[in-house]
Order: structure tokens, then C-alpha cells, then sequence
């Protein structure tokens, strides 16, 4: 009977968790599965949206005026998309690589070497109201939760979440960050945030053919294999023939409407004339990557004469100086770097880890303290951990060094061997192996080995003889890795049937 009713059971579950994870997508009317509410959706939106800014350049910050025309674009196209009332925010975001993406809530990025791009209004338009789409459809949201039911480990936490509005799902999205929400999008999200999408534009006054028009030039660019875009729009929205098929005859469906070049190129005067410096900044970069100091000083040279404004030239600088060992100037190039783009956490970080390295660890620390506020990269975390560390205070330590292990890189060995001193402070007995063994006399040794890497002053040891705990405490330090066997002076041992074990019950570092 047990037998039959266990699969019963099982596909009842499965049958509880898709009606309950089902939800309607507010722009298609469809049922769709989805274990995360709207408002945690939107939580988790406003909590990444700043650290995804933050690792992707940061803000685009010379012209306040690009930032208010795209947003404007973007709000004029939110106010016709199905979810009007998402609390919808557009930023340009100080990167080269063209890219744009969305995140739940209507937290929209798109990277300034996109626009450079783009060729009027309506086309910049088609990216915006595509993105709107992924947020308005709750992509984001059903992404997740396709990706949670995958992993069969994650089974029970969606169960859990039928009593608990998905509480325990937006808690691990929240852990996973950004990332797992800039994912791929799947190919029917795809089509279908290119199809509602030149419905906003054609709502919004746009001739959808700037939608078309975009998908043709993308497509020549990704069979030109420039390597720019592969890693960038096209790693999260993949081209193709069939996206060009499908928005040729959507347009036909939609009115036409204006397209607004002279406005476009207007708006990205400033961008085309710093062209040439961001280019130069490219070959410093590569000359920086051969360790080619003067070369990239060199290029940098020209790229802050022709934009002396944009932070990212000097804090190239900065490493460039670094590199030739004129550490002076690179702390001055770092500190005009973040006098440019005193929000942004990277320029923090290079000069407080020169700092650091310089021996002025007060102020090194204090720069890398607010890079840690605005973006917590493991490098920060690293020495975060140090000064933890010298303070004594192991769990904080800790934790910063997980950090910095987990993300792997150049600190990750360092981070590994900083866990194993703050194990040996919080837990040296961990480090000591201990075996009972039976002389030719049939009397109890124990054998006993240091595994850690420095002396062990003092090891007790618990022994439990057929039942009767009693404590052997070595008589001598115990040097990194060494083995003592010593007697107990238990035996000779006849009761074959008996329970004989040692446990470290104690250990403490020589210092």
C-alpha cells in the first residue's frame, strides 16, 4: 500500500508547486511559472542595480545631459508599456562594449559604446522598449525560476515556498546577484521582447522599421565575428535571420512613425568627438596587458589631451606610472582620477592598494574602505581581511577572505593559507591527527601527528577505554609535522570486543 502511495504523492507535489508557482505574464496574458512575487522582483532589481553599475564602468558622467535624453527616451516608452507603474530607471553607463540589459523592476543599462551605434532615435528606441519588455514580462523572474526547478537540489526550497510567498527563493536570488538574472534570455523571451517591444515604439510616436534597421546591422556584425560584440549585447541577445523575419513582418502590422536623427546625433555629439581618446585608451590597454608601461603612458598621453575629463585615463595613468615604478605619480594620477569620478570604486581601490603597498596602511585602508562601500570586490575584501586579521578579529577575517578565495584570481592562494591561520587561531586541535595502536605486547599506543605548519605547544588528547574517558597530555611540544607514538599505559589488552578511541580534545599554537 506504501508503495502506491509514494509516486501519488510525489506528482501531487509537483502538481502543488506549478499551480502555485504560476503567475500571468502582464504584457502576453499568458500563464507562466514564476516562484517570485512582484515586489520581491522589484527588490531584487533596486538591490543590484547600483553594484551592476558599479562593475560595468560605472555611470557615464561628462554629459548630464545624454543621461536625461536617454532617460527621457526610456520614460516615454515605459509609459506605454503594460507595467506603466514600475518604478523604471535609465542610466548610461560608462562602458565601451555595446551592451544594454534590464533588470527586474525596470532597472535599465545601456553601455555608451552601444549608442555610438545606433543612428537616430527610434533606433535607440528599439533597444530601450526591448529591455522595457524583459521587465514589463517578468523575464528576469521566469528565468530564475526555470533555472531553480532545474536544479533538482533546489526542489525543496521551491516546495518551501508555498507558504511563504517565495521567500526562500528570493532569498537565494538575492545571494546570486546580477548575474543570474543577465543571463541568456531564452529564445521565445527574445522574440517576444522584440514583438511588444515595437508595439511601445509604435505607441510612442517610433517608426518600428528603426527596430528592423537594428537587427539587420546587428546581424552583419555578429557574421563579422567582431569580437566586442560577441562578448557583449550578443552573449545576453543573440542575433539572427529568424528576429530580422519575424520584427520585417511585425512592422507591417504597426504604423509608422518618426525617427528623429538630427535629435539622436545631437544628443551624441560628445560621444563621436571623444571617439578618437577612447580608442587610444583601447591600445594603452593592450600595451598595458605586455606590461608595456611607457607604451600605454605614451597613448594615455593623447587620450587625456583629447578628454581630460574622463576618469578612466588616469587611472590608467595610475597603473601605467605603477608600472614603470614612478609610484609618486601614479598616487597622483589615481587622485585625479577619482577628483574626475569621485563615485565610482575603482580609482579608490588602485590607490589604496598602492597605498598599502607603499607602507601607509592607514590611508591605503581608508581608500580601500570606500571602494568596498560602493562595489565589495575580493581584492578589497583581501585586505579587509588583513586588517581583521591583525586586530584579532578571526570570523570578520574570515568572512573577507572567503570572499576573496571564492572569486579566485591572484589573492585566491593567499586568501587560502590566511583561512588556514585564522583555522589554526580559532580551531588548532583541527590540525592534529591522532590513532591508537596496539604494541607486539598487545599494549594501547597512541600515535599522534601535527599537520599544521607551525609548532604545537601543548596537544591533550582524549582517550575512551570500554567505556572510562581519561586525558594523555604529550609531554613535549610537537614541531610541524611531526609524529610522536607513545604508550598509555593501558594493557596488555585482552577484551578484544571492547571500544578503544582517542579524540584531539585539545591544542594550542607555540607562540
Amino acid at each position: 500500500m506504501q508503495r502506491l502511495l509514494q509516486p501519488v504523492y510525489a506528482i501531487s507535489l509537483i502538481v502543488v508547486l506549478f499551480m502555485a508557482g504560476c503567475a500571468v505574464n502582464p504584457v502576453t496574458g499568458k500563464n507562466e511559472l514564476s516562484l517570485i512575487s512582484p515586489k520581491q522582483e522589484i527588490a531584487l532589481g533596486e538591490k543590484n542595480y547600483e553594484p551592476s553599475r558599479q562593475s560595468q564602468g560605472g555611470d557615464y558622467y561628462l554629459e548630464a545631459e545624454l543621461q536625461a535624453y536617454v532617460r527621457s527616451v526610456g520614460n516615454r516608452l515605459a509609459a506605454q508599456s503594460d507595467r506603466p507603474d514600475l518604478p523604471y530607471e535609465f542610466i548610461v553607463l560608462n562602458n565601451s562594449v555595446p551592451n544594454a540589459w534590464a533588470l527586474p523592476g525596470g532597472k535599465i543599462a545601456i553601455n555608451r559604446g552601444l549608442l555610438d551605434y545606433l543612428d537616430d532615435e527610434s533606433q535607440l528606441a528599439a533597444v530601450l522598449a526591448h529591455e522595457i519588455v524583459h521587465a514589463a514580462a517578468r523575464h528576469g523572474a521566469s528565468q530564475m525560476s526555470r533555472g531553480t526547478l532545474a536544479n533538482i537540489g533546489m526542489l525543496a526550497v521551491a516546495v518551501g515556498t508555498q507558504s511563504h510567498d517565495g521567500s526562500q527563493l528570493y532569498a537565494a536570488a538575492s545571494q546570486l546577484g546580477a548575474a543570474a538574472w543577465m543571463a541568456k534570455y531564452g529564445r521565445d523571451d527574445e522574440l517576444e521582447s522584440d514583438y511588444y517591444g515595437m508595439e511601445y515604439m509604435a505607441r510612442a510616436g517610433y517608426d518600428p522599421q528603426g527596430a528592423v534597421e537594428l537587427q539587420r546591422t546587428f546581424v552583419k556584425l555578429s557574421e563579422g565575428r567582431k569580437t566586442d560584440f560577441i562578448s557583449g549585447l550578443f552573449a545576453s541577445h543573440p542575433p539572427s535571420v529568424r528576429r530580422v523575419e519575424a520584427n520585417v513582418a511585425r512592422a507591417k502590422t504597426l504604423p509608422g512613425g518618426q525617427r528623429y536623427r538630427a535629435r539622436y546625433q545631437a544628443a551624441i555629439a560628445q560621444l563621436k568627438k571623444d571617439a578618437p581618446a577612447y580608442s587610444t585608451q583601447t591600445t594603452a590597454v593592450a600595451a598595458l596587458n605586455k606590461k608595456q608601461g611607457k607604451e600605454a603612458l605614451a597613448a594615455l598621453d593623447k587620450a587625456v589631451a583629447l578628454q581630460p575629463g574622463e576618469s578612466a585615463f588616469w587611472e590608467l595613468r595610475g597603473q601605467a606610472w605603477k608600472l614603470v615604478d614612478n609610484l609618486a605619480n601614479a598616487d597622483r594620477a589615481f587622485t585625479t582620477a577619482i577628483s574626475k569620478n569621485p563615485g565610482y570604486f575603482s580609482p579608490y581601490l588602485a590607490r589604496g592598494v598602492l597605498r598599502h603597498e607603499r607602507g601607509q596602511t592607514d590611508r591605503g585602508l581608508t581608500d580601500i574602505k570606500r571602494s568596498y562601500a560602493l562595489l565589495p570586490t575580493s581584492t578589497a575584501s583581501y585586505y579587509l581581511g588583513e586588517e581583521a586579521m591583525a586586530k584579532e578579529q578571526y570570523s570578520l577575517a574570515a568572512k573577507y577572505f572567503k570572499q576573496t578565495y571564492q572569486a579566485g584570481g591572484d589573492l585566491a592562494a593567499r586568501s587560502k593559507q590566511q583561512l588556514q591561520a585564522i583555522q589554526l587561531e580559532l580551531e588548532p586541535q583541527s590540525f592534529i591527527a591522532a590513532r591508537l595502536l596496539l604494541s607486539d605486547r598487545r599494549e594501547l599506543l597512541v600515535r599522534t601527528t601535527n599537520n599544521s605548519p607551525v609548532t604545537m605547544s601543548v596537544v591533550q588528547l582524549r582517550l575512551n577505554i570500554a567505556g572510562q574517558t581519561s586525558y594523555l597530555t604529550l609531554p613535549q611540544p610537537l614541531a610541524a609535522g611531526q609524529t610522536i607514538t607513545l604508550g598509555t599505559g593501558i594493557g596488555p589488552i585482552v577484551d578484544s570486543g571492547s571500544q578503544y578511541l582517542v579524540e584531539v580534545a585539545a591544542a594550542a599554537i607555540d607562540r
